[in-house]
């Protein structure tokens, strides 16, 4: 038992070391929780998306992907050209995605032939890259738009009319687009999509001429209805009808939702025999841990009548869409990982020697994951920006890279592995340090740039420390073995 907290300990070295520095920063600022946690939230909406796009390139062995400020450019340009064209709201949104998605997807296949010519060497490759477009990027914003692309615009273009202002004011346009969605039209969105997929589902299995089980489909369709015939009734309508949702509303409709559901599988599986499944057995139900959800969760709901946490959870305020978008790239991020795609992935970030044995397209599959890892990043810059609501033409996007990394490995990621929960917890930690370590300073130091200082010194810290980890592991271990191999065997095998 001791040996096995010891390993625990030392494999989550890293995050309790930024657990007990957010805390003692937090303490040492003296500032209220309902300031500290309401700024949090908003940083986890900002930073969430970019960060989460770094986890497909570790996947397939190409470490720590420093080329998505590429990504970050392609979202850049495209939201100077739709603020140019004056679109607004969360049509200019959408139409700014989708004029970054062709520049990301031509970035990261140009991105994703280079590394290929320097495979194991792409993560100093992805940050020399960066710098290298950074000047292509400066030529674009200060010469080409007004030099060689004429723009009549005062109020985006400098006075000699040619080169960008360095700072865009988005207020007019798409600032707050995404964050201000209602959730009755996410509700519909989501209606309709499931309509979509379920009619798609059905047509694709009989194009395949494979047997459809119209009794689900059915089921499935009515819930939907029933999900969105609740939206007409009144008092439901006027609460959907927010763009925002309180924490403590959020955290009462979980905990309900547990029960609802924990519930619902007791029937089933009351319904079926009441065989308990075997611990660790996938879909199995497990009555145990069943209760245990249960009891947690009426637990959390206890724990919001105590006054200091009620006064915490009506403070913050979630902009439902950008967490809904959130939460889609996660379940994105666990599903392609169970396609034959993803599996392919694995296989390649495990051994690529093993990979090509199985028939994988090495460097095909290489590209795809840069290709889909650039494609998020612009997304998430477009996220980043509209919640800010000012783009910094020539620093909006210069420490994206280093940011985004640094928060991925304070989770407990490594340049090998990455998961969804260390993106999501590297954003809690790394951005409570960067929230509270400037007031922190200046109450021990009487100077908010020691804490500057400090944020900017562990964000480029981590970074190195998980470098020199890898290459040490890389020197005491310089050869995939045969349990590794074994395992990309298997998953290619699985792929195939």
């Amino acid at each position: 038992m001791n040996k096995k907290i010891s390993d625990l300990l030392f494999k989550n070295k890293v995050v309790i070391l930024f657990v007990f520095l957010g805390v003692g920063a937090t303490i040492a600022s003296k500032q209220p929780l309902t300031f500290v946690i309401p700024e949090l939230f908003t940083r986890i909406a900002r930073n969430s998306f970019i960060v989460l796009s770094l986890i497909i390139p570790v996947i397939a062995g190409m470490g720590l992907n420093f080329g998505i400020v590429i990504g970050a450019m392609a979202a850049q340009i495209a939201i100077f050209l739709t603020t140019y064209w004056g679109l607004t709201g969360i049509g200019g949104f959408l139409a700014t995605a989708a004029l970054a998605t062709p520049f990301s997807v031509f970035f990261g296949f140009l991105v994703g032939k280079l590394f290929n010519h320097m495979k194991g060497n792409e993560m100093i490759g992805g940050l020399v890259l960066g710098y290298f477009a950074e000047g292509i990027y400066q030529l674009i914003f200060l010469f080409i738009f007004g030099g060689v692309i004429k723009l009549n615009n005062p109020t985006l273009m400098i006075p000699t009319g040619i080169g960008v202002k360095n700072t865009i004011d988005l207020k007019d346009t798409v600032k707050y687009a995404l964050d201000t969605v209602p959730m009755l039209t996410i509700v519909e969105i989501g209606f309709y999509l499931v309509l979509l997929w379920l009619a798609g589902t059905a047509a694709f299995q009989l194009v395949k001429k494979q047997p459809v089980n119209w009794k689900a489909t059915g089921i499935k369709a009515a819930a939907a209805l029933v999900v969105y015939g609740l939206t007409f009734i009144g008092p439901v309508e006027r609460f959907l009808a927010a763009d925002r949702l309180l924490l403590l509303s959020s955290v009462e409709l979980a905990c309900l939702v547990t029960v609802l559901w924990q519930g619902f599988h007791f029937m089933i599986w009351k319904k079926k025999g009441s065989h308990p499944a075997v611990e660790g057995e996938p879909g199995g139900f497990i009555p145990q841990k069943a209760i245990a959800y249960v009891l947690l969760a009426g637990v959390v709901y206890g724990l919001t009548y105590v006054p200091a946490l009620y006064k915490v959870l009506i403070a913050v305020k979630l902009p439902v869409m950008t967490y809904v978008c959130i939460g889609v790239l996660c379940a994105f991020n666990n599903i392609l990982m169970r396609t034959r795609l993803g599996q392919n992935m694995r296989t390649v970030g495990q051994s690529r020697t093993v990979a090509n044995a199985a028939g994988i397209n090495v460097d095909k599959t290489r590209i795809i994951a840069m290709i889909f890892s650039t494609v998020l990043a612009s997304w998430g810059q477009l996220i980043f920006l509209q919640n800010v609501g000012t783009l910094s033409t020539y620093g909006a996007h210069t420490q994206v890279g280093q940011f985004a990394i640094a928060a991925l490995l304070v989770g407990g990621a490594s340049v090998q592995k990455a998961t969804n929960k260390q993106a999501l917890l590297g954003v809690v930690l790394f951005h409570t340090l960067f929230i509270v370590s400037p007031l922190a300073g200046k109450e021990l130091f009487g100077d908010p740039v020691i804490g500057e200082y400090f944020r900017v010194f562990v964000s480029y810290g981590v970074i190195a420390m998980a470098l020199a980890m890898h290459a040490w592991k890389k020197v005491a271990s310089p050869k995939v073995g045969s349990t590794g191999a074994a395992g990309a065997v298997a998953s290619a095998g699985k792929a195939g």
